[in-house]
Formats: structure tokens, sequence, C-alpha cells
């Protein structure tokens, strides 16, 4: 009788004891809450590696997609000039109307080409002497070229500094003039249903040409290299 009592009470205490955590505390975890923690878990697993994959398929589709249609900044090459003013009689300031055809050339196979707000003028030892002139919006396809012959200066006298008179008008002494036409503006690359957003386009164009003061008309081009385009 008093044996079968004793096993009672430890069993009892056995029961209770396993009932607690270890500061002392019920443990409310049962088999139904343990199946519903490992489910979650495996959930949030499988989110975690879908997430990834979807991620790297992305970035090489991307990738793919660069390759193949990795866009190739336009050639501007000049290939006409004409000077039908060049007044350098005040040393402060420079009046002169210039036209230039440049040709615009897109390289690539696939995708075309957006220029915005693009202007053009003319600078001689690195200061303008002819004011902004502002172009229309141009769309390129692939592999065309587009001639543009925009008619610079022509209005009242650009503020320039003495050198740049007096150096005018020692190169019509000699018969050679070096010029700069240079092109700002935005560029933007459409290939298929992917459009870029804007970037800054500048392109400078060193030319020499043959002009003698006086001379009015169509002047040789004694050296128009291809012209630096900056994208």
């Amino acid at each position: 009788m008093t044996e079968t009592r004793r096993s009672k009470e430890e069993h009892h205490i056995l029961t209770e004891t396993n009932n607690k955590g270890a500061d002392g505390g019920d443990v409310f975890m049962t088999h139904h809450d343990d199946v519903h923690y490992h489910s979650g878990q495996r959930r949030r697993r499988m989110i975690l590696i879908s997430l990834t994959i979807f991620l790297l398929l992305a970035g090489v589709t991307v990738l793919i997609v660069w390759l193949v249609y990795r866009p190739h900044r336009p050639r501007f090459t000049v290939v006409g000039a004409a000077i039908y003013e060049m007044n350098t009689s005040s040393s402060v300031a420079v009046s002169t109307t210039m036209q230039f055809t440049v040709l615009v050339h897109n390289p690539n196979d696939r995708v075309t080409v957006y220029y915005d707000r693009l202007t053009a003028f003319v600078s001689y030892r690195n200061q303008a002497i002819t004011p902004p002139l502002p172009l229309p919006p141009l769309v390129q396809g692939h592999r065309t070229t587009v001639s543009m012959s925009p008619l610079l200066g022509g209005g009242g006298g650009v503020p320039v500094a003495p050198h740049v008179s007096n150096g005018l008008t020692t190169d019509q002494a000699y018969g050679m003039v070096a010029l700069r036409v240079v092109f700002l503006g935005r560029l933007r690359w459409k290939a298929g249903a992917i459009k870029t957003g804007p970037y800054g386009l500048y392109v400078k164009c060193d030319i020499m040409l043959g002009f003698r003061k006086g001379f009015a008309g169509q002047v040789p081009l004694l050296a128009a290299p291809d012209c630096d385009v900056d994208v």
C-alpha cells in the first residue's frame, strides 16, 4: 500500500517536471505547434530560394539584352564648310556667319538613337565665337546617316578676349584658320521595347579651314578628322 502510493507520487512529480520549462514555467508547445513551426520555416526558406532564383534570372536576362543590343556612340564628321562673314575689326568682339555640313552616323544594328535639346556653336581657342543655336530633335534609326547643315552666327558681335580676335586676324593673313564645331545635348537609346534614360552628349569637331580675309562662300577643309563624341 505504501509502495503503491509512493509510485503514484513519483509519477505525478515526473509529469509536472516534464510540463515545466527550464525556468519553471509551463511549456505550451504541443505536437501540432511544432509541426506548424517547421512548416512556416520551410515556407520562408522556399520564398527566399524562389526570390534568389528570380533575381538571378532577371540579372542574366538584362546582361544578355545588353550584350545583344549594346549601343555604340554615334559618329559625327564635318564634310563641308562655308564662311560668309568674319569680322575681327574689334579687339573685344567677333562677328561671323558660318555653315557646316555634318554627317551623323548611327552604327548600331538594332538600336535607335534619340537626340534631345541639341545646340551647336563654333569656338576658337576654347572661346565661343558664335552664339549657341538650338537644333530640332532628331530620331535616327539603326545603321542610318543623317546630314545636318546648321547656319551659325549671323547676329551681332560675340564678346571675346583680345587674343581671340587678334589670333583670328593673324590666321586669316596666313590663309589657315583652326576652328572647333561643338554640339551639346541629350541622347537616348531604344532597343526593342527598352529605352534608356537621357545621357549627356558632348561632340567636338576640330577642323582646319583654308580661308583668307575678304572671301565669302565655300572654303576647303584642310583637316577634318572624325569628331570626338562623349556620352
